[in-house]
């Protein structure tokens, strides 16, 4: 079973299409290793948490250290930043569903809060 920490020791891997989506076994073992916050879209092809925060400076914070952790592995998420919240989707766009960088950088996210 995945665990938090091997999942933020490892590095994305470029993905440009041609292999496969995680199958809905493996999207639910990875998924028990992030925090519990975390959520599986109703199609099953995204994650996302939402992240509040006591303030806007405080929530563009958080955004920025998204976005640099985003640029470090090469796997970008969609943001959606609000006034003291920040909901952060990973899915594997060229897949069209979820791909093990999806869930090494939503660790590596978890990492930023806790």
């Amino acid at each position: 079973m995945a665990n938090a920490e091997d999942l933020t020791a490892k590095r994305c891997k470029p993905c440009e299409g041609g292999v496969p989506a995680l199958d809905a076994s493996a999207v639910r073992e990875m998924l028990g290793a992030l925090d519990a916050g975390w959520s599986l879209a109703a199609d099953g092809k995204s994650i996302s948490r939402l992240f509040e925060f006591n303030g806007y400076h405080r929530t563009m914070g958080f955004a920025n250290a998204v976005a640099w952790i985003a640029n470090e592995e090469g796997h970008h998420p969609d943001l959606e930043v609000t006034y003291g919240r920040c909901r952060v989707t990973w899915w594997t766009h060229a897949v069209g569903g979820l791909t093990e960088n999806d869930f090494i950088c939503a660790a590596k996210v978890d990492r930023l809060v806790s």
